[in-house]
């Protein structure tokens, strides 16, 4: 057995997987890389791919693998016993090794389509679902990857992640061009970044949206959080484009290092891509985009920013203005984003999934710009378990300083108790905006309540989950649509 550095590691594995893209195995093994769920089945003749996950550890499923057939292994360090028979591959990082191994198994689709990554903490899914639907009513083929559904065409493949692991990637990538697509939208999360399962991939743009905080359990600082995006930036090539948004204070600094040709789009500053809002209203707004008027069914300022990104997109791989602007007042909103109802007593009702404090303070502040100040604004409100415990009050002050009336609830506990995540997002109230908060624990209860208590031409804002159809508590995921539940609590039958 050949027991190769660290320094042809990388060219190692590039051949290897270059061999077996030619052969076609059955398919890599890949385990821990989040859970035992994620795990793919391992069979003879099969490569294993040993991941240290932030959960479990695949080095421990090594044994397990060779027993099931697997002939080579992809690993960090050696086991204790090593088997004569086995081919084992040494590498520094097994994430950034199954990248490499997995793009060269299915012909380095990532270069074979254009594939453009979206990146940020708010508008990601937005983003690319206007994306996917644009270059669709362009009459161009396209699959998009993100959080609620990734789609080949029109065919919807269920996601479980933000961002897929490097073999659903490369493979869905592959899916893609067999059907005969010509792009792919991507969603590009932190955390895929940080575990490296977007390594591997060529990119034809990048697009940053904003950054504010979240996901500090998984990144610690604010300032690890941000470079973490842009190390997204940094690994782009001179061949690829970088849009940022400028009015952003770290846009600026996703272009510090990158490669790309650099690109921005603003509505409060000179920039590549100018728009202004002229009319806002819940039925849509009046964009000037580059000089020129477009009316679109999707409302605020933040949609706006979104609006104006894809735009930007469009143009960049040379689609006509007439036709683009055309087609972007043909778009709508991405499921759990901004959606809204209206019963017979004239109470609208919106699910969004807004679940940081500045995309909660962005969408209040949008309905607060539409509304008269004659309807009361009820915002109904919690917090995941498990996830970043200091956005828990910032977001309950949020909602109480923008609404009439607030009902603090609970969202995803997942492990837990979701009475303490309430106390978490009560801690900094004051007296008088505790006077505006009931805490009804159960979610169903709080949307009922509010139905109850919304009067004619009220508004209701249900915050937090959007397109999710369960409840994660204690590991099990229960079903559960909050704007059906919504619908129920206003009366909506349809």
């Amino acid at each position: 057995m050949e027991r190769q550095s660290q320094k042809s590691s990388k060219t190692t594995v590039k051949r290897i997987a270059g061999a077996a893209q030619r052969d076609r195995p059955q398919q890599y093994g890949s385990k821990g890389a989040n859970t035992s769920k994620a795990s793919r089945k391992i069979a003879k003749n099969n490569l294993f791919v040993a991941v240290s996950g932030t959960i479990s550890d695949g080095h421990k499923f090594i044994s397990n693998a060779i027993s099931d057939g697997a002939i080579a292994i992809i690993l960090e360090q050696f086991p204790e016993e090593i088997d004569e028979d086995i081919t084992y591959i040494k590498v520094k990082n097994s994430n950034n090794a199954l990248g490499i191994v997995a793009s060269n198994f299915y012909n380095n689709p990532s270069e074979r389509i254009k594939l453009v990554g979206v990146t940020g903490t708010n508008g990601k899914t937005t983003i690319v679902s206007l994306l996917h639907q644009l270059f669709t009513l362009l009459n161009v083929k396209a699959g998009m990857l993100s959080t609620i559904q990734n789609k080949i065409e029109s065919k919807i493949i269920t996601s479980t992640h933000t961002t897929p692991d490097a073999i659903q990637i490369n493979l869905l990538l592959n899916k893609m061009i067999d059907a005969g697509c010509e792009y792919c939208f991507m969603e590009v999360s932190s955390h895929a970044i940080s575990q490296r399962r977007v390594n591997g991939l060529t990119y034809s743009g990048g697009v940053f949206t904003n950054i504010t905080q979240d996901h500090l359990d998984y990144h610690n600082t604010f300032a690890e959080y941000r470079d973490v995006k842009k190390s997204f930036f940094d690994s782009l090539s001179k061949n690829a484009f970088a849009l940022t948004n400028k009015d952003d204070k770290n846009g600026y600094k996703m272009l510090e290092a990158t490669k790309a040709k650099k690109l921005s789009y603003s509505l409060k500053s000179f920039s590549d891509y100018k728009c202004r809002v002229l009319e806002n209203q819940f039925e849509g707004m009046l964009l000037q985009i580059n000089k020129v008027d477009v009316w679109v069914k999707l409302i605020g300022d933040f949609n706006a920013y979104n609006i104006l990104s894809v735009y930007a997109v469009a143009n960049q791989f040379g689609f006509s203005d007439y036709d683009v602007l055309t087609a972007l007042s043909m778009l709508n909103s991405a499921e759990g984003r901004f959606q809204f109802v209206r019963n017979e007593d004239a109470i609208t009702g919106i699910v969004d999934y807004a679940h940081t404090e500045d995309a909660l303070k962005n969408v209040l502040s949008t309905i607060n710009n539409i509304r008269s100040n004659a309807e009361e604004l009820i915002t109904i409100v919690g917090c995941g378990g498990d996830r970043d415990k200091a956005k828990r009050p910032l977001m309950a002050k949020v909602a109480c300083n923008l609404s009439n009336q607030v009902i603090i609830t609970s969202d995803n506990p997942r492990s837990e108790k979701p009475e303490e995540i309430i106390e978490d997002m009560l801690a900094d109230l004051d007296p008088i905006q505790k006077k505006k908060v009931l805490v009804i624990t159960d979610r169903k209860q709080a949307i009922m309540t509010a139905g109850r208590l919304a009067k004619k031409d009220d508004i209701i804002l249900l915050a937090g989950k959007g397109h999710e159809k369960y409840q994660e508590i204690n590991g099990e995921k229960f079903p559960f649509d909050d704007m059906e539940e919504l619908k129920q609590s206003l009366k909506i039958n349809n």
